[in-house]
């Protein structure tokens, strides 16, 4: 008999095809539950996406502080699938930014520390500054961006 050319996007849907507008609603809610987990204290939350495959995600809100802030936008920027994070948030109490850092193979906290303070031992305050992202301070990866606090 041969081959038979079909439509693509027409005739029974069983394989749970979704409209861009489904996934980006999947993908937003995905967005919100992980982010709900670290317990930032955002107000009036707001996700859109842009760019291609929507991969740039644009956040918007309010926290209380600096700090909340970095490690929500670290926390969206760390997800597989995300390339940028458009920060349109507001900050109650506006603090100094600290550093971002994207780590790269061979790196450990305490190299970062070295690097960055003069001294191993405040691999510490990195570790810290990027809880809850971070759960254990020999689990980083290549690619991962990290806070680097300023230390007084």
């Amino acid at each position: 008999m041969g081959l038979f050319d079909f439509v693509k996007n027409a005739g029974a849907s069983l394989f749970g095809i979704k409209t861009d507008a489904e996934k980006r609603e999947e993908k937003e809610q995905a967005i919100r539950n992980f982010v709900a987990e670290f317990d930032l204290g955002i107000e009036d939350f707001t996700i859109e996406f842009t760019g291609d495959d929507d991969d740039t995600v644009i956040l918007g809100g309010t926290v209380q502080s600096q700090e909340a802030k970095e490690k929500l936008i670290l926390a969206v920027g760390n997800i597989e699938g995300i390339a940028r994070v458009d920060d349109r948030m507001e900050v109650v109490v506006p603090e100094p930014e600290a550093q971002f850092y994207t780590v790269v193979s061979g790196d450990s906290l305490s190299k970062i520390a070295k690097r960055h303070y003069g001294d191993a031992m405040k691999y510490p305050e990195i570790f810290e500054a990027n809880k809850p992202m971070l759960s254990d301070p020999n689990k980083i990866y290549p690619g991962q961006v990290l806070r680097l606090p300023h230390l007084g």
